[in-house]
């Protein structure tokens, strides 16, 4: 089932990527230096290819989410710490070695 969900994470992703190079690119460097022209001829509707981007940026973040719960459950709960001080911990305490 893991691998399943992997493999439709990247296939959307890939989509994702492509749909987003796809898109005619709005100007502006994420909103500095925007012109006046900007702001008065707006887009209201969203096109085809911006309502494909958001159902396939939701697709990816739900497999992403899914992948991280499947994968939480098989990680064990101790520490790596943990087991070297049981390692360490004896009944006997340690004789010092002298030269």
């Amino acid at each position: 089932m893991e691998n399943f969900i992997l493999v439709i994470d990247i296939i959307l992703a890939l989509l994702l990527i492509g749909l987003v190079l796809l898109q005619k690119s709005e100007g502006g460097a994420l909103g500095l230096g925007a012109s006046q022209d900007s702001f008065v001829s707006s887009r209201s509707a969203s096109n085809f290819l911006t309502k494909a981007t958001t159902v396939i940026a939701t697709l990816f973040i739900i497999t992403s989410i899914s992948l991280t719960i499947i994968s939480k459950q098989k990680i064990s709960t101790t520490s790596v710490l943990e087991t070297v001080e049981e390692e360490k911990d004896s009944s006997e305490p340690e004789i010092p070695k002298s030269d």
